[in-house]
């Protein structure tokens, strides 16, 4: 059996930290992401560092929420011998950024944005597991993890239409830990602390949150990708399928500090 991870959100942040750790494992990659002509060279040199650690590595330039091209993925995978999905994960980070309640109507968040967000980051997930294990690809010992965040029950300015999306997330991940059960297969929620990516960068006060974030975690740093990547190692690798429908903090204690 050939093992490989699918990384929805692979070019930057916790998805290439992700990519690095199960290469250096001997885990075949296949990264979906979604990047602009200026960014592919950042790309690419991922892309040549995997291959370094002697792993098959496939990287698609796509959007993770396109249903034909999704189905192209799949058909590729399942045309390799033997394949079988033992990670999934959902790193997707493209939501809109507006407030929900402004004097000026023009400033707050538009039906299509609230319902694009809540497609890309939580809806997909299930798409995802839906076609890879109907395609016999998400087998007994697989894997799966979403990336949440304190924002699925904290709120922020401009962060509604996000905040939800991550709770609708969290939720999708109790119910395919629910059916997936009895195929062995886990699904869990990863809840990292503030990290300083580009998708934070995007959220307006990220200065002030990365401030507090590093004053009240009792570790006295931010979270940063590689904590991620090294327990979905951890936990991906494992054939164990008992610890699912989880919320799984990985933030030095930031959550529980306020």
């Amino acid at each position: 059996m050939k093992d490989w991870a699918v990384i929805l959100g692979a070019s930057s942040g916790f998805g290439a930290a992700t990519s690095r750790e199960l290469a250096s494992r001997g885990i075949n990659i296949y990264g979906v992401h979604l990047d602009r002509k200026a960014g592919m060279e950042a790309v690419h040199a991922l892309v040549e560092d995997l291959k370094k650690f002697n792993v098959e590595v496939r990287f698609n330039n796509m959007s993770a929420t396109d249903a034909e091209k999704r189905s192209a993925v799949i058909d590729e995978l399942k045309e390799l011998k033997n394949a079988r999905v033992k990670i999934l994960m959902h790193s997707l980070a493209f939501g809109a950024l507006k407030p929900v309640i402004d004097t000026e109507s023009s400033n707050t968040l538009a039906q299509r944005q609230v319902e694009m967000t809540l497609d890309v980051m939580a809806s997909s997930l299930l798409y995802w597991t839906q076609d890879l294990f109907q395609a016999e690809l998400l087998q007994k010992g697989s894997q799966i993890f979403a990336m949440t965040s304190s924002g699925g029950h904290r709120q922020w300015k401009s962060y509604g239409a996000v905040s939800a999306a991550k709770a609708s997330l969290e939720s999708y991940c109790r119910q395919l830990a629910l059916e997936l059960s009895e195929y062995g297969i886990a699904a869990n929620a990863l809840q990292a602390g503030v990290t300083d990516t580009p998708a934070l960068r995007k959220i307006p006060g990220n200065d002030q949150m990365i401030e507090h974030a590093i004053k009240m975690n009792p570790g006295k740093r931010l979270t940063v990708p590689e904590d991620v990547a090294k327990s979905i190692a951890l936990l991906g690798l494992s054939e164990e399928s008992w610890l699912t429908g989880n919320t799984i903090r990985i933030d030095g204690g930031e959550d529980i500090t306020g």
